[in-house]
């Protein structure tokens, strides 16, 4: 391209009578040349901006009702204990947010599940989809008992949605609950369906599990799909189910091994024990969780010569309201 130019160039200066024609190549050739080194910076904004490690915030009052409408400053960030400021920040709660928004409902259809427990839970998903959904909020339903199903792909249409919530069927034969199965497919299905990162845009990244909180026959582990969930930004929440078919129908709530296992309280979800039949007030304080979120985005910092490091991350507010992130940290790769 460079030697084009300087053809054009010639050509202005040998040949006079050319001279329209040689300003006519010139200027179309520093045009393109322009363009393409526009390109080229473009690029390296993405690729800057994807760099950012983001962390999903949640804050809640003594209460432990959401708080929505706080501001970057409110927070403080500590990278190994050090303080260090906060690269990008942008609250979820629309309008003001506006940020992209991936959901995977993962609902438990094994024989442990009653059929009266599933009657109320498509009534209820068709709600707490209504108070999240927008032109950039995307809902993904799978199933899970011995193996894993994708029920609806993704869509922000809830009509849709709603239209396919009938299409699961209660596995009443069904001798396995394979929920941490399911969680990493939801997980690598928001990574790989869900909306992208780009330039200030950082997508909030959820699946909420429904279940009894029994797993049995998983072959992915408890632990890896914690590392996966951390890794890929997803939170995990889970709404834990009264049936206690395998401890006898007892009326007492017990921790599931699913709670048990940390999974919720790792990625930066809550469990919710659902000790009314009614789930609608559930799944709505849930939808509140969600949509009362932040993220805080840094830079990693590559000033040490140690790699493979892991670092760690503490989030605090200057007001004292409880904090849960969805990780701990993050490691600096090579």
């Amino acid at each position: 391209m460079t030697r084009f130019v300087q053809n054009a160039i010639l050509v202005c200066l040998k040949y006079p009578q050319e001279r329209d024609l040689g300003r006519f190549v010139l200027l179309t050739s520093l045009t393109v040349l322009f363009a393409m080194a526009g390109f080229g910076q473009r690029d390296e904004v993405i690729r800057v901006q994807t760099d950012l490690v983001s962390f999903e915030v949640k804050a809640t009052d003594k209460n432990g009702n959401p708080v929505s409408g706080l501001t970057a400053d409110r927070f403080r960030v500590y990278e190994n204990g050090t303080e260090r400021e906060i690269d990008f920040f942008q609250p979820m709660s629309r309008p003001i947010g506006n940020r992209p928004l991936a959901v995977v409902f993962a609902l438990d259809v094994s024989g442990s599940m009653t059929k009266a427990e599933l009657e109320r839970l498509r009534a209820s998903l068709s709600e707490f989809v209504r108070q999240l959904e927008g032109p950039e909020s995307y809902f993904s339903v799978i199933t899970f008992a011995m193996n894993v199903k994708t029920v609806v792909p993704f869509t922000n249409r809830r009509q849709r949605l709603n239209e396919r919530l009938g299409r699961f069927r209660h596995d009443q034969e069904g001798l396995s609950t394979h929920a941490f199965d399911a969680v990493d497919a939801a997980v690598r299905s928001i990574v790989k369906n869900g909306p992208k990162a780009g330039p200030n845009r950082i997508p909030q990244r959820a699946v909420v599990v429904i279940t009894d909180g029994f797993p049995v026959g998983d072959v992915v582990s408890s632990k890896t799909v914690i590392e996966r969930a951390n890794e890929a930004g997803v939170s995990v929440h889970s709404v834990i189910l009264p049936s206690f078919s395998r401890l006898g129908r007892s009326q007492t709530p017990v921790i599931t091994p699913f709670e048990a296992s940390g999974l919720t309280e790792l990625t930066g979800g809550i469990s919710i024990i659902a000790t009314e039949k009614d789930l609608d007030p559930i799944l709505s304080r849930l939808a509140a969780v969600i949509d009362d979120s932040y993220v805080l985005a840094l830079y990693p910092t590559r000033d040490s010569e140690v790699k493979n490091e892991f670092r760690t991350v503490r989030i605090e507010s200057t007001d004292g309201f409880e904090i849960r992130q969805n990780r701990s940290g993050y490691m600096v790769r090579d």
